[in-house]
């Protein structure tokens, strides 16, 4: 009773941080009795925390003892698997290595313990209180279709792609990969004189949809199939390829870099759905259509690709990565 009476003296801050792949976005939110009371967001031209990050938060963390440090996931080695039962997860990961959490009792998120560590030590300067899962966003995202469709859900980050494939809310497939490390082996390389090289290859359940910082060492104790062999593997882009070389002169040198990324992560979702169709140990079903969260502001052409190469019914949603981290933090305190 006596917290709760000091805890309305004073506003409660929230800061959400995105990492994206040459920068850092905070988003700052001072909430009292009713409602917001002051909004502002940063960026900064740094992955971790430099002196002008840390004056930055540390002004507004000074204004309240409420104040509240989440964090999107930015670890690689991160996932999710379609159980909830120990005995289970080890056929997807390695659960002595990793910390876990349940989502709605129905499928788990992961990320190893070595990279929470690392995260951890990173953002020490300024504390972390949640760390959330882009699993968590996408599924929170379209819980309306989740719920309702068997499909292919799209997480599109600046330096990540995040994938999973649900039907009516059970979670088939996952895979968190990186624009940076996951390249694809035969992927397209377009080069131009002026530009770079770029090789294209988370009760009431709200304690389930993130990694509280202070309670992670707790969260330790949370078919053979038929082959498939009639489906396509969706791999060959020699049109795609010779198209995109055939164009390529046709672009300002400036919309290139984005030209590539399209691509790169069309060849990773494209990897993916060859993944659930081939590897045994997923429940694999025909997919027809994908859901995109659009967190970068991908071109038309991502949807293009995923439509005339692999048949798929394509619909993109614009997201706001920092506002679904700043709304997992505001339902952790309710």
């Amino acid at each position: 009773m006596l917290s709760k009476i000091f805890s309305s003296l004073y506003l409660k801050v929230f800061i959400c941080i995105v990492v994206h792949r040459s920068k850092s976005v905070v988003l700052v939110e001072t909430v009292g009795k009713k409602g917001v009371v002051d909004s502002v967001e940063e960026s900064f031209n740094t992955t971790s925390v430099d002196d002008k990050m840390y004056e930055f938060i540390s002004s507004y963390t000074e204004e309240s003892p409420f104040h509240y440090i989440s964090l999107l996931d930015k670890s690689t080695s991160q996932g999710a698997a379609p159980t909830c039962q120990k005995s289970e997860m080890l056929n997807y990961f390695d659960a002595s290595a990793s910390k876990y959490q349940c989502y709605l009792k129905k499928w788990v998120y992961h990320t190893s313990k070595a990279d929470i560590n690392s995260l951890q030590k990173e953002y020490e300067k300024i504390g972390l209180d949640f760390i959330f899962s882009p699993f968590v966003i996408l599924a929170k995202f379209f819980k309306d279709k989740i719920d309702t469709n068997m499909a292919m859900f799209v997480l599109v980050e600046d330096n990540y792609v995040t994938v999973s494939v649900f039907d009516n809310s059970e979670l088939l497939y996952s895979k968190h990969l990186s624009m940076e490390h996951d390249k694809d082996a035969d992927g397209l390389i377009i080069e131009d004189d002026d530009a770079k090289e770029i090789d294209l290859e988370i009760d009431d359940d709200i304690d389930l949809e993130s990694i509280d910082v202070d309670e992670l060492d707790n969260l330790g104790d949370i078919e053979d199939l038929d082959s498939l062999d009639d489906l396509d593997e969706f791999s060959d882009t020699k049109d795609l390829e010779e198209e995109l070389n055939e164009n390529l002169d046709e672009l300002p040198v400036g919309d290139i870099d984005s030209f590539n990324e399209d691509y790169q992560r069309f060849l990773l979702i494209q990897g993916s759905i060859n993944d659930f169709y081939k590897n045994e140990k997923y429940k694999s079903q025909f997919i027809e259509s994908t859901y995109i969260a659009d967190g970068v502001g991908v071109s038309g052409d991502l949807k293009r690709y995923l439509e005339e190469e692999m048949f798929l019914n394509v619909y993109i949603r614009t997201m706001d990565l920092n506002a679904e981290v700043f709304e997992l933090a505001k339902a952790e305190l309710k």
